[in-house]
């Protein structure tokens, strides 16, 4: 909708740059974040920040959301000065926030009685894959807000895909950041036997990105692991812990077995315990040099 600008909420890591995107490409933009920095760092690269949700959506087109997770959502769209109370229809919601696909369905039903048409909107990729704008958008609900917010998704984004109804957008980021979690998990655990084996790292990530063995995880991680560069982070430990979480309660839900997915939780969840929590999640690695006794941070 040209002139009319897009909400965007939650400025975070991810947030923040799916905003500088849309800003990069002559988009308008309202936000909102709680935390009064973010609000002013938005203000400064040329966005309106406002003071809540609902004032966030006013006058706009269509709303981004990148938040913690799925109960930050409700709240956000249903709660007390939320987008259910601020906005006048016809509102596109597109939800980036990794969270549980039945709370996207009733959010949407939440949303409905005001006329607003809410997508859950997930995105693979981490802070520095959104600072390149190349982002895979995986978008569930109707055909016509999936056509309405191709500016958004192209922005923001390399690939954008209309995977199903409402909630099938969170449970392709489920599937996708399934693989990706025994990915990194993979890699990591591959490193460290090459260190203790006393290999060139260097030579031996270059040996696996060649190999059948490759996967994207060695592009965004690889590096960061061999030299224990863990801050600031693109996407933190502590998040792809809750992730995880979703991922192994989602399958079991579904009667499917999660060995391989529990085995990352766990080492997740010692990851956070042990104070890598608010590191980029390149650290598990460092949860498994710590296990073999080569951890390399205090």
């Amino acid at each position: 909708m040209p002139g009319r600008p897009i909400a965007v909420i939650g400025l975070g890591l991810m947030g923040s740059r799916m905003a500088d995107r849309l800003l990069a490409a002559g988009h308008p933009l309202r936000g909102y974040d709680p935390d009064p920095d973010r609000s002013g760092e938005f203000s400064q690269a040329g966005g309106v920040a406002a003071a809540s949700p609902a004032e966030a959506v006013e006058g706009c087109w269509a709303a981004l959301l990148s938040l913690p997770n799925s109960e930050v959502s409700r709240e956000v769209c249903l709660g007390v000065g939320g987008i259910g109370s601020g906005s006048t229809a016809p509102l596109w919601v597109y939800d980036a926030t990794t969270g549980w696909p039945e709370d996207a369905v009733s959010i949407a039903e939440g949303l409905a009685a005001s006329g607003i048409v809410y997508t859950d909107s997930t995105v693979s990729g981490n802070g520095e894959i959104a600072e390149r704008g190349e982002l895979v958008v995986m978008m569930g609900g109707p055909r016509q807000a999936y056509e309405e917010g191709r500016p958004i998704f192209e922005a923001i984004g390399r690939s954008h895909h209309h995977v199903g109804p409402v909630g099938a957008g969170s449970r392709m980021k489920l599937i996708v950041n399934h693989v990706l979690a025994i990915h990194r998990m993979a890699l990591a655990e591959s490193l460290v036997v090459a260190e203790l084996a006393e290999m060139d790292l260097e030579t031996t990530l270059t040996v696996l990105k060649d190999s059948l063995a490759y996967s994207r995880a060695m592009d965004a991680w690889g590096e960061r692991m061999l030299d224990a560069d863990h801050d600031p982070p693109f996407s933190r430990l502590r998040q792809s812990h809750k992730d995880s979480r979703l991922i192994v309660d989602h399958g079991m839900g579904l009667g499917a077995t999660m060995d391989l997915a529990q085995v990352v939780r766990a080492a997740l969840s010692e990851g956070e315990v042990d104070g890598l929590g608010d590191l980029d999640n390149s650290a598990v690695v460092e949860v498994v040099r710590r296990r073999a006794g080569i951890g390399r941070l205090p």
